[in-house]
């Protein structure tokens, strides 16, 4: 794929949405404009901003050795939830970013820039999201409830990161990873030193797999002045830096096990480890993939990402049921 000047594809479907998604095929039409502002037709986010939520609930119902039906909601709930704030904070990026989304070509579809939807009809509808949202939040034990309003303060920022800074991915790795602070407090009703390894290891798992996707961008990105770790790193040094990210996420991870971990549970503990074990064996394979010049296929070990990321929900659930 190259970076060339194209019209918005046909009925408004944005360039880098899934073929044949949902919102293309189903949505009602009126309603597809406000879909795809939400990112419904491109669900990989809604997954990278869900599953570390996952990883706190689990891990957390692992260190106290209890589950309760409560846990099913939190479960539920943070699947709504990331689809809704996912929505609204997507939202308000294309609001921030309508005017750069213009001169972007695999950006200039999207229904600020394309015209479908205008930027006040947007906020109306972040807001509407974020309402929702807070409903769900307010379910929540009080502790929980006080992280998610304090979670606003990153998404509000992230979409201005890329202008003053080369690490606008840590930006969103703050934002994207809140989740499992959220999780864990909201079983557990307190926030505790798991967790925030927990959650020092979805950001270094960010800032991997969205270096990864800047590189789609980093042409046009240098045209507009726009900033990214892509950028800085460059294509020679960015395998170096996503093997330390690697690296960061794998330990961050299996530090956040150790001390979660019930004592004296060995069995718990050796499934346990299998979750940053089989992640970091899923990162080294789409490292030997990278290929910084094919858009394809950075876009394709983006999304791979969800695999990624539930590798550990599948080995904590797991070591839950040993």
């Amino acid at each position: 794929m190259t970076h060339e000047d194209r019209a918005p594809e046909p009925q408004g479907r944005v360039s880098d949405a899934v073929t044949g998604n949902w919102v293309d095929r189903w949505a009602p039409e009126a309603a597809r404009p406000y879909f795809r502002l939400s990112r419904l037709d491109r669900p990989i986010g809604t997954w990278l901003l869900l599953l570390p939520c996952w990883w706190g609930l689990l891990l957390s119902m692992v260190h106290d050795g209890q589950a309760r039906w409560f846990d099913l909601w939190i479960f539920a709930g943070c699947g709504l939830g990331a689809i809704l704030m996912r929505g609204a904070g997507c939202t308000w990026n294309d609001i921030t970013d309508r005017h750069i989304d213009g001169s972007v070509a695999r950006t200039a579809s999207r229904p600020i820039p394309s015209g479908a939807v205008s930027a006040k009809q947007a906020l109306a509808w972040a807001v509407a999201q974020s309402l929702v949202a807070f409903c769900i939040l307010l379910t929540f034990p009080l502790a929980a409830i006080g992280l998610g309003i304090l979670s606003l303060a990153p998404v509000a920022i992230y979409p201005f990161a890329k202008r003053f800074t080369w690490w606008p991915q840590i930006f969103l790795g703050i934002a994207f990873n809140w989740g499992a602070l959220l999780a864990w407090t909201a079983h557990s009703g307190r926030l505790e030193w798991p967790a925030l390894a927990l959650y020092f290891a979805g950001m270094a798992w960010t800032l991997f797999y969205d270096t990864i996707y800047a590189h789609q961008d980093k042409e046009d990105d240098a045209l507009i002045g726009v900033k990214s770790t892509a950028r800085l790193f460059g294509d020679a040094a960015t395998p170096k830096w996503l093997s330390r990210f690697l690296v960061a996420s794998v330990a961050l991870m299996g530090l956040a096990v150790v001390l979660a971990a019930p004592r004296g549970e060995i069995l718990a503990l050796v499934i346990l480890i299998g979750g940053p074990w089989a992640m970091g064996w899923h990162m080294v394979w789409q490292m030997r993939k990278l290929d910084m010049n094919e858009d394809s296929v950075l876009l394709t070990l983006f999304r791979s990402n969800r695999d990624a990321g539930l590798l550990p929900v599948l080995f904590f659930a797991a070591a839950l049921l040993a």
